[in-house]
């Protein structure tokens, strides 16, 4: 079967980055792609039809269809086939620039793969906006994503990340909030600089400054809602005495195994692991 093209948009795969919030904040490029693809897919399509009602547009009798992480490897063939049927996929994340935190990873690869053309129209970002309201070094920074919800896993994900000498940058939940920024303050010390943004672009837009353990004792008091992202600024490694160690280390252990005491100090204090692991073990013992 004969397939006519029916817009002038290029083949392949396109990218949109839409509004994290203002819906005002969207390009021209976009909707000129989201006014002329052949088909749309997105990962909330609600949220695509209202930002495309807002700004005037229909899909009229184009496919519209739902791409997420829980049916992307359903889904993905027949994105992969408009494509092969020389038609124009302009995939839309649900808040953001696609890529960053949702599905379509697989869907690039997967087009790129079979040798068609992919392209994006950049945009919005919650990671770039809350580093340009955060005050913080933006001369190198590291995007990590969600951290693991259970303590243990989250706290050694954040000693992994102690001797990075960059500002860190975390998508969380309202309702992790609190706890992520206590471990955050036991892993990589209190006093580190950090900023909490919330509802970025939107009407209760937000943007907490403060010491980690600051920000921690707010956070585990206040219930909060929507969007937030975490950051932290720029680590340092410690210049540590015996005496300061032992009593570091005797404070970890009351929350903390020998072996996560071991990660997190010696990451925190630029000392070799074996040392702090070798006098965990020694107080523990000492203490039983």
């Amino acid at each position: 079967m004969t397939i006519v093209k029916k817009s002038g948009l290029a083949p392949g795969l396109h990218f949109v980055a839409t509004p994290i919030g203002n819906a005002r904040d969207i390009t021209l490029r976009a909707l000129d792609v989201l006014a002329s693809a052949d088909v749309l897919a997105a990962e909330d399509t609600r949220a695509l039809r209202r930002l495309m009602e807002i700004h005037g547009l229909s899909p009229q009798d184009r496919p519209l269809l739902s791409y997420h992480e829980h049916n992307a490897a359903r889904i993905r063939p027949k994105l992969l086939a408009e494509m092969a049927a020389g038609r124009s996929v302009a995939y839309a994340s649900e808040a953001g620039t696609p890529m960053i935190s949702d599905p379509g990873f697989d869907l690039l690869r997967a087009a790129q793969e079979a040798g068609f053309a992919a392209t994006t129209v950049p945009g919005p970002s919650a990671v770039i906006a809350a580093l340009t309201l955060a005050g913080l070094p933006t001369d190198r920074f590291l995007f990590a994503g969600f951290l693991p919800n259970a303590t243990g896993a989250r706290k050694k994900a954040l000693a992994g990340l102690a001797d990075v000498m960059a500002t860190l940058v975390f998508y969380e939940s309202p309702r992790r909030l609190g706890a992520m920024l206590t471990d955050a303050a036991e892993v990589l010390g209190g006093d580190r600089e950090a900023a909490v943004c919330r509802e970025i672009t939107k009407k209760f837009e937000e943007c907490q400054r403060g010491a980690l353990s600051e920000l921690a004792a707010r956070y585990l008091q206040l219930s909060v809602k929507g969007e937030i992202v975490v950051l932290l600024g720029k680590g340092r490694l410690e210049k540590i005495s015996e005496m300061d160690l032992e009593h570091s280390v005797r404070t970890a252990l009351e929350t903390m195994s020998v072996r996560d005491v071991a990660d997190t100090l010696s990451a925190r204090f630029g000392i070799k692991r074996r040392q702090v692991y070798q006098l965990a073990m020694a107080l523990k013992e000492k203490d039983d």
